[in-house]
C-alpha cells in the first residue's frame, strides 16, 4: 500500500512536470526554438554523463554502443524525439500550447493506427470507433484553425513512432535517453557553434539568467523521466496509463488560462470529440487487457 501511494505521488509528479512544461520554454526567449532544442540535447547529455558516472553504469552504456542493431534503432528514435521536442518547443513558444496538448491527447489513437499499418494488427470495434471519431475531430479542428493542426499531428505522430522504436529497443528510460542524446549531441553542438559564428547565438550573450535557464533544459528533461521510472516500479501500468492524461490536461488548461489562447466553437467541438474518442479507447483498452491479464502501456513526454 505504501509503495502504491508513493508510486501515485511520483507518477503524478512526473506528469505534473510534463504538464507545466509550457511555462518553462518561453522563459528562454530570445533563443530560437532550434537553439533551445539544441541546448536540450547538449545539457541532457551533460546530465546523463554525470548520472552515469555517479551510478557506475558506464559498462551498460558501452555495451549499448557496441550493439549495432540497437544503435540503428536508437538513431531513428533520436530523430523522432528531436521532431517531437522541436514541435513541442515551437508550439509553446509561438502561442500554440492548446494545440500541443492536442498532440498528446491524440497520441494513443495514432499509436493504434501505427499498429494497424506497421504491425498489421487487427482493431476491435471500439478501437475503430475511437479512431474514426479522432479523424472526424481532426477535420473539425482543421476547420476551426483554418489549417491542418500540423503541430499537434507532428507531436502525436513523432511520439507514436518514438514509442514504437523504444519498444523495439527495450531499454530503460534513462539508458535510452542517454544514448539518444549522445547520437544527436555532435549535431546539436555543431549547430550552436554555427550560430555563434553567425552571431546569432543567445547563450552567453543575453545575461546569466538566460544562460542558466538554457543549461536547465537538461535538468527539466531528466527529472520527470527519473520520477516516472521510480513510479513505474511501484504501480501497475493501468494506473500509469490513466495518470498520463494529466500532462495534456494541464497543458490544455495552461493554454486557456495562463496564455489566454482562443477556443472557437469548432475547436471546442473538435476537442470534445477527441476526449470522447479517448474515453472509448481507454475503457476498451483497460477492460480488454484485464480480461487477458495484460496491462496497458504508459507514455511519457
Amino acid at each position: 500500500m505504501n509503495d502504491s501511494k508513493s508510486g501515485v505521488a511520483l507518477g503524478a509528479a512526473a506528469y505534473l512536470c510534463w504538464g507545466f512544461f509550457p511555462l518553462y520554454w518561453p522563459l528562454l526567449d530570445p533563443a530560437s526554438s532550434l537553439e533551445v532544442l539544441a541546448h536540450r540535447f547538449v545539457w541532457s547529455m551533460v546530465f546523463v554523463l554525470v548520472s552515469i558516472s555517479a551510478m557506475g553504469k558506464w559498462s551498460t552504456f558501452i555495451a549499448i554502443a557496441r550493439d549495432r542493431r540497437l544503435m540503428v534503432i536508437l538513431a531513428f528514435a533520436s530523430v523522432t524525439i528531436a521532431l517531437n521536442w522541436g514541435g513541442f518547443i515551437y508550439g509553446v513558444t509561438h502561442g500554440h500550447v492548446v494545440e500541443t496538448s492536442l498532440g498528446y491527447f491524440i497520441n494513443p489513437l495514432v499509436t493504434v493506427l501505427l499498429g494497424v499499418f506497421v504491425l498489421k494488427e487487427t482493431l476491435r470495434t471500439a478501437q475503430w470507433a475511437a479512431v474514426g471519431i479522432g479523424i472526424v475531430a481532426v477535420v473539425v479542428l482543421s476547420i476551426g484553425y483554418g489549417r491542418l493542426p500540423w503541430i499537434a499531428l507532428l507531436v502525436a505522430f513523432s511520439f507514436a513512432a518514438y514509442g514504437f522504436l523504444k519498444k523495439k529497443a527495450n531499454l530503460g528510460a534513462f539508458e535510452g535517453l542517454g544514448m539518444e542524446t549522445a547520437i544527436l549531441f555532435p549535431v546539436a553542438v555543431a549547430f550552436l557553434v554555427a550560430l555563434q559564428v553567425r552571431g546569432d547565438l543567445t547563450f552567453g550573450h543575453d545575461g546569466p539568467l538566460n544562460a542558466t535557464l538554457l543549461v536547465g533544459t537538461g535538468v527539466v528533461t531528466a527529472i520527470p523521466l527519473l520520477l516516472f521510472g521510480a513510479a513505474a516500479t511501484r504501480l501497475t501500468l493501468t494506473t500509469i496509463g490513466i495518470l498520463q492524461y494529466l500532462g495534456p490536461i494541464i497543458q490544455f488548461i495552461t493554454g486557456l488560462t495562463i496564455f489566454d489562447e482562443t477556443m472557437t466553437t469548432e475547436r471546442w467541438i473538435g476537442f470534445i470529440l477527441v476526449w470522447l474518442a479517448l474515453v472509448i479507447f481507454t475503457v476498451d483498452a483497460v477492460t480488454s487487457r484485464r480480461r487477458r491479464g495484460v496491462e496497458p502501456e504508459p507514455a511519457c513526454i
